[in-house]
């Protein structure tokens, strides 16, 4: 549960961060938006994505994995269905938002590891 929570963070600093790099087309109201839309992506990522990927596999293998882009903006265009504080205009600001919030999450799994927060060990 500490690691889903530890990651709905990263994933609401990754939108916190592409709102501010593309600021009229991704904004959010409050904190409390924000922070919703992170933890409705979390659960967008771990239901609805993994379908969308099997589903969608063979056009995924065609464009080399550029595909998952859009799956993924997808999956942002989906949280601004649900959450009316947080808006994303056009395809284009999703697709930039899905790579800015994977870059994010990419540099905060490298720090907190797979699973949660990992002790990294030094080997000698």
């Amino acid at each position: 549960m500490f690691g889903f929570i530890l990651r709905a963070l990263i994933s609401a600093a990754g939108l916190w961060l592409a709102a501010r790099l593309l600021a009229p087309s991704v904004h959010y109201d409050t904190l409390t938006s924000l922070l919703e839309a992170a933890f409705l992506l979390g659960i967008a990522n771990a239901i609805v994505r993994p379908i969308l990927i099997v589903l969608t596999l063979p056009i995924t293998v065609i464009t080399l994995g550029l595909f998952l882009l859009i799956i993924n903006a997808a999956m942002i265009e989906l949280v601004t269905v649900f959450i009316h504080g947080f808006t994303v205009h056009g395809w284009v600001a999703a697709i930039l938002t899905a790579i800015i919030t994977g870059l994010t999450g990419w540099v905060g799994s490298f720090f907190i590891g797979s699973t949660g927060l990992e002790v990294r060990r030094r080997k000698v």
